[in-house]
């Protein structure tokens, strides 16, 4: 976009086709690198269950946690965005140059990134990991009929086989961690938490297809991070842990683990995520992101020691299933969900 226009601009995967005006659409394959892209961010955002109960064993707090994870995010973004501005020359889009629709969306956007990190991270410390995330990934639910309800995505056959065959993968993979013998911990509070985090989820996955397109890919997480840097450290500091923000400064043995975090379970998958919602729609990205707790279960096997269920490894298969359904079916040539569909090319692409 320029920044005086109100042009969206065309970076990772938000190409225009170049069908001519009329012609009608066939059924094409879902842009391959756009699925690639969601389940390669799904994966990135796995490694978080892991990577926070090794924080946590270390004595870091949900909000700290939240808060540096987001900054190092931000940074890591920061530093791109300032490369890509000084090596191709093109400048920065100015908020206050938005039209007005997108800086609105862009501001929800930034809100529900905030409301979902810091509900989720909460809702871990009251209810069980496996619990909180099963209330969490009914958000692919959520998107689907937000978005029919929109008349943006139809959602036939083939498409509601695979949203059926994700969620209950999912189910399978996450329920199976859940041990009755240990007790399972029924927080109302932290049911809500998980819940709310559901639906901050949703919303940004709806908002994040056409609500702030003029904004580029990389541009946009960055400012949704900085949102909730703010937030999570303005939480922290009423709650009374102002402290808690501290001690990453002074514990070299913890900076590791929040650098990669911040890089490789936030920065990258964040920017992958809404290149994936642009580029393919959020009924499809929503569903592809239930691959996020198949690699979660894994790590947590491989390096936890905790074991992998048979019914886990049938629900991981049950997942990559529908995401192959997804990719076979396509795009529709009916419909206006389909009116915004994209070619695919690489992240920062010239407009």
């Amino acid at each position: 976009m320029s920044p005086s226009g109100g042009r969206p601009y065309h970076d990772a995967v938000t190409r225009p086709s170049t069908r001519p005006p009329g012609e009608s659409r066939s059924t094409s394959p879902v842009p391959l690198l756009g699925f690639v892209t969601v389940l390669g961010s799904a994966a990135l955002f796995g490694t978080l269950g892991p990577l926070s109960r090794l924080a946590y064993d270390l004595g870091v707090d949900p909000g700290a946690w939240v808060t540096w994870r987001a900054l190092i995010g931000f940074l890591t973004l920061g530093l791109f965005i300032a490369w890509r501005t000084r090596t191709r020359g093109r400048p920065a889009v100015r908020f206050r140059h938005l039209p007005r629709r997108a800086r609105a969306s862009l501001l929800v956007a930034g809100l529900m990134g905030f409301t979902l990190n810091i509900s989720m991270f909460f809702a871990f410390d009251r209810i069980t990991i496996a619990l909180a995330l099963l209330c969490f990934y009914t958000y692919p639910a959520m998107v689907a009929i937000a978005n029919v309800a929109l008349g943006r995505e139809r959602l036939h056959g083939p498409r509601l086989v695979a949203l059926l065959l994700s969620l209950v993968g999912m189910v399978a993979v996450v329920a199976s961690q859940i041990d009755p013998a240990a007790g399972i911990r029924l927080d109302v509070l932290g049911i809500c938490l998980a819940l709310a985090a559901a639906l901050s989820q949703t919303v940004y996955v709806v908002i994040s297809r056409d609500g702030f397109r003029e904004v580029p890919t990389d541009q946009a997480i960055a400012a949704v991070m900085l949102v909730t840097v703010v937030g999570a450290a303005a939480v922290t500091v009423v709650a009374g842990s102002a402290a808690a923000l501290i001690p990453p400064l002074g514990a070299p043995g913890l900076l590791p683990l929040l650098l990669f975090t911040g890089i490789f379970a936030a920065a990258v998958p964040s920017l992958g995520f809404l290149a994936g919602i642009r580029s393919i729609g959020g009924l499809r990205a929503g569903m592809l992101m239930l691959f996020e707790p198949v690699v979660g279960v894994v790590l947590a096997a491989w390096l936890l020691g905790e074991g992998l269920a048979p019914i886990q490894v049938l629900g991981a298969i049950a997942i990559l299933a529908a995401a192959v359904i997804l990719q076979r079916t396509g795009t529709s040539s009916a419909g206006v969900a389909e009116r915004g569909d994209r070619a695919v090319v690489a992240v920062g692409g010239e407009p």
